[in-house]
């Protein structure tokens, strides 16, 4: 046996080699005396084996410093994290303002056109007979089409914090995320699309007090099964993004939501129409359809219950993630509800058509900047820790849009992709002559201002909202993004009726609003 101490050299988390030592005589009472060679030997004077664990709070250090929303200009310090603890999930890629910009523009723009297609859409359907005789079916639009950001954009924020923070490297977790979230996803479909035409039963009878049945009936046929079908449909592109982003080096947050929403709208409004006129048609002759299709999705929600339940990954969404999802459905329908009392007026004609637009792109841009503080705050601890980052109070505007920390530099880069990408929707649409509305300078004046300030107030709630979220113990990912979404459907749809009517007070005759 050596007779004196032969130190070990421990690898540190900051790259370091330190010979290691006891921790008593670090941490011990008599901190100011240094430890002498005879403290490290047993008691029959053999050299003791010391190793000094890596801290917790070192290691997140590290973690938070390889973060992907750090600055770039912090890539020439070390990065070498190798402890004897085993694998740590890959580091995300660090991002500059320009990698952001350019991530995001193209999902932000594919995402813009899926809106001016489904706006278009409904510009052509308002006409059918479904939406002019059972007009509450307009009050489901913004709900159902809400659902990408309570579902789908959700579903799309949790995968990619799970996909970053390596929890789908294996094929048995990514499977397993994959069963589960999606039957998560078809038992929070079901439900919300029952409440949803619920809902819009009520906001429909009480300004007129008319009542009907089959109408009723009808309402919650057509979306139980437009909101089934497009979670299904969309859930499944959502794990396909997701997957190929982390394939392909590129952060998901920036695209996956997005490209939730640019085929969210186009395919819920088409289903919505399609199943409504399809079901329209069989109240006549076939009454007993529509009862039919809602007990048919409704008795297929204990199975997905069951699976989700099994799934520890979703579980917890499974009884906690309901309190966001319905009250986001229920803001939503009061944007129905203004849209509803909108389009049938002759001095709101050409709004149809820009609603789904101003709607879906302040709600993609705001579910981008939700999941990735989401998943900043991710890679700082779990729920209910109080990182440094997070601010102990509601955020200043300032703080919000011009400090140097990297969540304040990725809202500046979306609030700069708001004008030009409206303009690119705005002609797209007077391209292809929908709206009814011509494209004055003063109509652009209003849209815009409408726009702009819309983001800029979603992008100040998502500061505080998700820090305030994260404050009490809950996930972002589940709770923030329906919120914010059904806000950005309320806030556009009222700013853009503003705009309509005070167009029309000034007597902007050049713009054809109304004609």
């Amino acid at each position: 046996m050596a007779s004196k101490l032969e130190p070990k050299e421990t690898p540190q988390a900051n790259g370091a080699v330190l010979p290691a030592v006891p921790g008593d005589c670090l941490a011990g009472p008599e901190r100011g005396q240094r430890a002498e060679p005879a403290d490290f030997l047993g008691p029959d004077g053999s050299g003791v084996e010391v190793v000094v664990l890596e801290s917790r709070a070192n290691a997140k250090g590290v973690r938070e410093e390889d973060a992907l929303l750090e600055n770039g200009s912090q890539s020439n310090e070390s990065d070498d994290t190798s402890t004897d603890r085993g694998p740590e999930p890959a580091s995300p890629l660090k991002e500059t303002s320009f990698s952001i910009g350019l991530q995001v523009l193209f999902p932000f723009l594919l995402a813009g056109f899926g809106t001016v297609a489904a706006g278009m859409v409904l510009d052509i359907v308002q006409h059918w007979d479904v939406f002019k005789y059972v007009t509450e079916v307009f009050i489901l639009v913004p709900a159902l089409l809400g659902l990408k950001g309570n579902l789908e954009m959700t579903l799309a924020s949790r995968l990619s914090t799970a996909a970053n923070i390596g929890q789908m490297d294996t094929p048995k977790e990514l499977w397993k995320m994959i069963t589960g979230n999606m039957a998560l996803i078809q038992v929070q479909a079901t439900v919300v699309g029952f409440l949803a035409s619920i809902a819009a039963v009520v906001f429909g009878w009480i300004p007129d007090g008319h009542f009907s049945i089959d109408h009723a009936v009808l309402l919650c046929a057509s979306s139980v099964a437009t909101a089934f079908i497009a979670s299904l449909v969309l859930g499944m592109i959502m794990i396909g993004v997701i997957i190929g982003s982390r394939k392909m080096g590129i952060n998901p947050d920036n695209v996956a939501t997005p490209i939730a929403a640019s085929l969210g709208d186009l395919i819920t409004l088409a289903l919505l129409s399609g199943i409504s006129w399809g079901l329209y048609k069989e109240l006549e002759s076939k009454a007993y359809v529509n009862p039919l299709v809602c007990a048919f999705f409704i008795s297929l929600l204990p199975i997905w219950i069951v699976i989700a339940k099994r799934n520890s990954a979703t579980r917890e969404v499974l009884y906690s993630g309901w309190e966001p999802v319905i009250i986001a459905m229920a803001i939503s329908s009061v944007g129905g509800l203004i849209l509803d009392r909108t389009v049938s007026d002759p001095n709101f004609a050409g709004m149809a058509v820009f609603t789904p637009v101003i709607n879906g792109v302040g709600g993609n841009l705001v579910a981008v900047q939700a999941s990735r503080i989401s998943t900043y705050l991710h890679m700082s601890g779990v729920p209910g820790d109080s990182p440094e980052t997070a601010p102990r109070k509601c955020p200043s505007p300032c703080s919000t849009f011009f400090s140097s920390d990297v969540n304040s530099r990725s809202a500046r880069v979306l609030f700069l992709l708001v004008v030009p990408g409206h303009l690119v929707f705005l002609y797209t649409i007077s391209s292809m002559q929908g709206g009814h509305t011509t494209l004055t300078l003063i109509f652009i004046v209003f849209y815009m201002t409408a726009a702009l300030l819309q983001v800029l107030i979603l992008l100040y709630i998502a500061d505080w909202m998700v820090h305030w979220m994260w404050g009490r113990d809950l996930d972002p990912d589940n709770f923030s993004i329906p919120y914010l979404t059904a806000l950005g459907d309320l806030i556009g749809t009222g700013l853009l009726a503003l705009s309509f009517h005070v167009l029309w007070l000034i007597g902007d005759r050049d713009s054809d609003v109304g004609d």
